[in-house]
């Protein structure tokens, strides 16, 4: 840094940029190997550890462990800040360096002297002279030029008494004034550029400090938070390339694409609320940010309390749990906030190296919480368990890209217009970073999901690469038939319960009108009352029933399931079993089938 002594031209002329890049590129190593380090504390050593022992000592060990995980994530993180910082720092002075150059150039190729304090001689020249009544000529002597930064240009020996017609005749005006007053002003400019981007990055570098000691507490690692934000703000106008998130998920991958290695990272460490959820970003590198941002969000959640912030963070520490213990299928961390009854978009196989994916779109009463994390995530592993048995490039997503309404009563058609474009978006990405040429995409909706994903394919252009759409435990689409949903009604595939009673919802007009059941009880209370059992048409909640032979999919076997309160699990039990191997392994066994590509295997089953 330049902090010793003022900046002048000749330093900054003089200065080698590069060397704070390479600087970086130490910390980017320092960094690289941290994370490594802590990858291997937490799987290698944590995971197995917890799996086989159970004893009063062995959960010491894993505390231990622990504090050195956070030590590890604590190095990595600043680390990657210095590096950061450091490449802000080198390109901005760069910039500045590049724009004192230019006007060297110009000078000497105009044979003008720049002098040590940065003013710039300029010789005389024949130039014309203005007289009352037109133009003279005569010989307009040489002079020097200082820079001003911040002031528009001044000629010299024009002021406001010959804005008028001249009646005396004025000093001629050598036309290498203006030139050199420009090129000046260049310099002064580049200076107090160089010379203000020096003191913000001294600023941010500053900061970059660890405690002393060897224990990095929680609120060490909270303070990480700050810095992150400090050298955001510093590097504003290292990364003012922009991030496209206004645009299409192509136009982001391109972007993402142009960027170099060191850009990429240098945005997965600053800005990974931002990258981690933009579609069209590579999903490594979505996943990368996000593991970034989810320790921020939990220590956000932590600070804030109430109820709701309870519920979003055993959902996020649920997710951070299931991240770090080993899977048969490696997870990748797609999307995550907090906003509304919070997001979460967890992937099952790398969506960008299978050639087949698909997107779960979850239901009624759906949320970022502890029953999210641990019940909904294992649809997505489940899934992709299966259909990687059929073809191993497979992959599956549980999308929560949006808020699903939490209760009968509040089930209207607004959440599925809001969370539609969203889902379209997420496609529109999936396909934009997959790296075969035409991977094979299936949209799943499941309960209030099959409404959102059937919103979301009668919008104009479809759901973006959609091959196959699933719709499980359906209340409607919105869709009169099959072939409304844009893929051609022989993809569109149906699984309904016999003893699910949302598929078979009465219209809401009828639910209101007569359903006494209903009114008290909701789904399954009209069920048990019988009033949506015989109801002679083919009208749902949310329209044409999708497992009706006049709406016209394919209809799936699944099993009839548990009935609602007879067989002692609650009021919709075969509603939530449609997934699962363990609980409807038919059912699960067709939708892998679908996903992987194979639906001439599937097990049909009569339309309603």
């Amino acid at each position: 840094m330049t902090t010793d002594s003022a900046l002048t031209w000749q330093r900054l002329r003089d200065l080698k940029p590069s060397e704070f890049e390479q600087a970086g590129d130490g910390w980017h190593e320092v960094s690289a190997r941290a994370e490594a380090d802590r990858d291997a504390v937490d799987r290698a050593m944590t995971a197995k550890l917890r799996e086989t022992q159970e004893s009063e000592s062995a959960r010491a060990a894993i505390a231990r462990l622990r504090r050195l995980s956070r030590n590890y994530q604590y190095v990595h993180t600043e680390a990657a800040l210095i590096r950061t910082t450091l490449n802000g720092l080198s390109t901005e002075l760069t910039r500045a360096q590049r724009e004192l150059t230019e006007a060297l150039e110009d000078a000497a190729a105009l044979g003008f002297t720049v002098h040590p304090d940065g003013g710039v001689n300029y010789p005389p020249a024949e130039a014309n002279t203005y007289l009352g009544d037109g133009l003279g000529s005569g010989k307009a002597p040489g002079g020097r030029a200082r820079g001003n930064a911040t002031q528009a240009l001044q000629l010299p020996g024009l002021t406001d008494e010959y804005t008028a017609p001249l009646r005396t005749t004025p000093p001629a005006l050598n036309p290498n004034a203006a030139k050199a007053q420009a090129i000046a002003d260049r310099i002064a400019r580049a200076v107090r550029s160089a010379t203000e981007t020096d003191d913000r990055y001294t600023r941010a570098l500053n900061n970059l400090k660890a405690a002393k000691g060897l224990d990095v507490t929680e609120a060490t690692l909270s303070d990480t938070t700050r810095d992150t934000a400090t050298v955001r703000r510093t590097a504003e106008r290292y990364l003012e390339r922009g991030i496209p998130s206004e645009r299409s998920p192509q136009a982001v991958n391109a972007w993402w694409n142009s960027l170099t290695e060191e850009q990429r990272n240098d945005y997965v460490e600053v800005a990974p609320d931002l990258i981690g959820n933009l579609d069209g970003i590579p999903s490594p590198a979505r996943d990368e940010a996000n593991r970034h941002y989810l320790p921020v969000l939990i220590d956000q959640l932590e600070k804030q309390g109430g109820e709701d912030a309870k519920a979003k963070l055993e959902g996020l520490r649920g997710i951070e749990k299931r991240l770090n213990e080993p899977s048969r299928v490696p997870m990748f961390l797609l999307g995550i906030g907090t906003e509304g009854n919070g997001r979460a978009i967890v992937a099952y196989g790398n969506p960008d190296a299978s050639r087949n994916v698909s997107a779960y779109v979850p239901g009624l009463g759906t949320k970022l919480d502890g029953e999210f994390a641990e019940g909904t995530l294992n649809r997505g592993f489940d899934t992709a368990k299966g259909a990687r048995m059929h073809d191993r490039s497979s992959a599956a997503i549980v999308w929560l890209g949006y808020d699903a309404p939490q209760s009968l009563d509040v089930m209207g058609e607004g959440d599925a217009a809001r969370g539609a474009p969203a889902y379209n978006s997420f496609m529109d990405g999936l396909g934009a970073t997959n790296m075969h040429k035409d991977p094979h995409l299936t949209a799943i909706g499941h309960s209030y999901g099959s409404f959102t994903v059937g919103t979301a394919a009668q919008r104009e252009g479809g759901i973006p690469g959609a091959d196959d759409i699933v719709l499980l435990g359906s209340p409607g689409t919105g869709a009169d038939k099959a072939e409304d949903l844009g893929v051609g009604k022989d993809h569109v595939f149906v699984g309904a319960a016999e003893n699910d009673p949302v598929t078979k919802l009465p219209s809401s007009r009828q639910a209101w009108a007569g359903g006494a059941g209903f009114v008290v009880a909701g789904p399954a209370g009209a069920y048990a009352a019988g009033d949506i059992a015989d109801r002679g048409d083919d009208d749902l909640w949310f329209g044409r029933d999708p497992a009706s032979e006049a709406f016209g999919a394919r209809r799936f076997r699944v099993a009839d399931g548990p009935r609602p309160f007879v067989d002692g699990q609650g009021p919709t039990p075969a509603h939530s079993n449609y997934f699962s191997p363990e609980e409807d392994r038919v059912s699960a066994g067709n939708i892998a089938r679908i996903v992987a590509g194979k639906p001439e295997q599937l097990e049909t089953q009569e339309w309603r």
